[in-house]
């Protein structure tokens, strides 16, 4: 009996120490700004006020604040990944799945609303500024990891023929340049959603060719000194292993000029400074911008082309860029179509290519 009540003791202090030492750790524990495994801010204290108490917006913010700083909060995070996904069995993870060692997201079903707001703001695009100007416009898709990986391993995915046949029969105007067969899984890096430049040259002269352009060059890949881990490495919490980094070096590469148009002034064509910080992959023309220019002396095409494009071009454009004598690369998620007049100068323009992965087309509300 005596040793039965000495268990239970040992059992509630022990319960308590953790409870109460947690609440302590979490009271004394300097805050952290971000979290560099999710890629996002982390919540702050929120103001405490007469109104934020009597609508409930304090403790709602406060929850979301103590949840945010929680101390190991990342390493809890983990420990409930790897058992879901690996002790319960579960398929995915926070949307992710993983096979050999690839990860991927979930993406279904198709949008059909999204596919056309889409649409509706590229028509915006051609009807203002592209036609008046008498500018040739083509489209290219950028399948997603899924569409190599979900169907053979019995995860749902989007109908990208029927995506690619909504898409192309409102854009009459824009011809479709079909890239996928250029690509294969391991043109991707494992724990992101992006492709490799290193792997992507003939996808670039695909692209080039379609719009009646040069764009083979000689290319080196040069590794970058740091481990990548990807989005979905930050997104399943699953303890994945880094993806190596490379960039492609040669050509006339090292001879671009490249305008940042937010900046008002020349940058890299690789930010070097990127690969220590949130998100790798912004190295490749520094990441979210919503207009820059490259401008390549040694092309002597007599042709310039505008892109309207997601984050995958960052990493292409360069090489595509051997082709023309000026590619502009515009990501209208960040600036609204109606404002382009004021900063684009569309008569300098020969070519216009929309440059979409499947997945910013099938969840298109970021586009503005």
């Amino acid at each position: 009996m005596r040793t039965t009540r000495l268990k239970s003791i040992l059992t509630v202090a022990l319960a308590a120490a953790i409870i109460f030492g947690f609440a302590i750790w979490g009271t004394l524990k300097k805050d952290d700004a971000q979290s560099l495994s999710e890629r996002r801010a982390l919540a702050t204290m929120p103001k405490l006020s007469i109104d934020s108490v009597l609508s409930g917006k304090f403790m709602s913010d406060y929850e979301q604040y103590k949840l945010d700083q929680f101390p190991l909060r990342d390493a809890f995070r983990t420990l409930k990944a790897v058992n879901t996904y690996y002790v319960f069995s579960q398929r995915d993870n926070n949307g992710i799945y993983i096979v050999d060692g690839i990860a991927s997201k979930l993406d279904y079903p198709l949008n059909k609303s999204s596919v056309a707001h889409a649409e509706e703001r590229f028509g915006y695009v051609y009807d203002n500024y592209l036609e008046p100007n008498g500018i040739k416009a083509y489209l290219s898709l950028v399948p997603d990891k899924n569409y190599f990986m979900a169907d053979a391993n019995g995860y749902l995915s989007i109908d990208y023929d029927k995506l690619k046949d909504m898409l192309t029969s409102n854009m009459v105007y824009a011809e479709y340049i079909d890239i996928a067969g250029t690509l294969g899984i391991d043109d991707y890096y494992k724990t992101d959603l992006h492709w490799r430049q290193e792997r992507i040259q003939d996808t670039a002269e695909a692209l080039a060719e379609g719009m009646g352009a040069e764009a083979s060059a000689e290319y080196t890949a040069a590794g970058a000194d740091t481990d990548f881990y990807g989005i979905y490495y930050a997104q399943s919490a699953l303890p994945l292993k880094p993806d190596k980094m490379y960039y492609m070096q040669g050509g006339s590469i090292a001879d671009y000029r490249v305008y940042d148009y937010e900046s008002g002034k020349y940058v890299g064509v690789y930010d070097m400074d990127a690969l220590s910080g949130r998100d790798p992959y912004e190295m490749f023309l520094h990441g979210s911008k919503s207009v820059l220019t490259i401008e390549n002396p040694n092309s002597k095409s007599g042709r310039s082309l505008i892109m309207f494009r997601d984050s995958f071009a960052s990493s292409i454009a360069p090489l595509i860029a051997e082709g023309f004598d000026r590619v502009t690369l515009v990501d209208i998620r960040y600036i609204a179509p109606e404002l382009l007049g004021r900063m684009v100068d569309f008569s300098q323009y020969t070519d216009a290519l929309f440059l979409y992965s499947t997945g910013v087309i099938n969840n298109s509300e970021t586009i503005k």
